[in-house]
This record gives C-alpha cells, sequence and structure tokens, in this order.
C-alpha cells in the first residue's frame, strides 16, 4: 500500500475484462488485451479511484500453471499497463477450486468467487470508500462477488473496455 487517502476502488475481473477469457490464462503468450483495457485503466487511475484486479484462477489447482507462474504472468500484466500509463494498486486471485487436482487447492474457499472475500481482503488493506467503488466482471458470479461485498457490479460483455468504463463514472459521478 502506498497511501493512506481514502478514495473508491474499481475492483476488475481479469479474464474477460482486462484480458480476453481463452481458458486458463497462465502464460503472457496467451494473453489477448481487450480493446482499450490500459485506456481503461487510466482513466479510472485519472478520476482518482484504486484499481484492482480480482480473479478466480482455478488453472493453479486443475495443475494447469503454478502460482509462481501465475505471480510472474500478474507481474509482467502490471508491467505492460504501467508502461502505457496504468496503474493496477493491487492484485488477488483464488486458486483454489474443490474439482481440482493439486493437494493443497482442493476446497471452495472464501476467496472464490461469487464469494467476497478477494474484495473484502483488498478493502481492509487498503483505504476504499465504499461510496463510488464498484465492481466490472463478466460472469454473474463477478457481479454476485460484488453485491456480497455490498457494492454496485457491472457486467461487461466485451469490446471497448474504456467506452464502458466512461459510462459507469459518468453514472458514478452523482453518486460519489
Amino acid at each position: 500500500m502506498t497511501t493512506t487517502q481514502t478514495k473508491p476502488a474499481a475492483f476488475l475481473d481479469r479474464d474477460g475484462v482486462i484480458n480476453y477469457d481463452d481458458g486458463y490464462m497462465g502464460t503472457a503468450d496467451r494473453i489477448r488485451w481487450m480493446p482499450n483495457a490500459a485506456k481503461a485503466i487510466r482513466r479510472l487511475n485519472d478520476a482518482g479511484y484504486f484499481v484492482f484486479l480480482f480473479s478466480n484462477q482455478s488453472g493453479v489447482a486443475r495443475g494447469y500453471f503454478t502460482e509462481d507462474e501465475l505471480n510472474t504472468l500478474f507481474k509482467w500484466m502490471r508491467s505492460e499497463l504501467a508502461a502505457q500509463g496504468a496503474r493496477i494498486d493491487d492484485v488477488r486471485y483464488c486458486p483454489h477450486h474443490p474439482a481440482g487436482s493439486v493437494a493443497g487447492y482442493l476446497e471452495d474457499h472464501h476467496w472464490r468467487k461469487p464469494s467476497p472475500g478477494m474484495i473484502l481482503d483488498l478493502m481492509h488493506h487498503w483505504p476504499v470508500q465504499r461510496k463510488g467503488s464498484f465492481a466490472i466482471g463478466d460472469r454473474d458470479t463477478d457481479i454476485e462477488a460484488a453485491k456480497a461485498a455490498h457494492l454496485p457490479g457491472f457486467l461487461f460483455a466485451g469490446g471497448d473496455l474504456d467506452a464502458f468504463v466512461a459510462d459507469i463514472l459518468q453514472g458514478q459521478s452523482s453518486l460519489r
């Protein structure tokens, strides 16, 4: 954490929002960015929001990639976005899945969406102002996690992420 200033946060799902969901994305060579993803994140940064990623990553539990590989990918993604002036403040992911195959990850963990654990953990570790905060996801489980954390959730169907974020911010400005 680099600030103690309370401000709203945007909680963004990764696969299907920041990048296309091509199934179990564990390496940089498989990432295809959503159109204007960096511009959308930069817009949120400029509007005074914390920007967080929260993502179910059952590929770890299923043995498709390790947590080390996943963390390397998140570090690369943050670096690529930062090179375009877009800052991700923090990341939470849930590597668990009850139907996985890797010991130590075979549970329905309280961070796994639709549970709000990742959002609540980020709110605990960062000075998040609840008023004006929201989540964007591409699945009902993302929206359910937001609602369980008492935040509005917006369902993203793909396309221009920046245009989608601009519409949300226009609506949020009356709520802040």
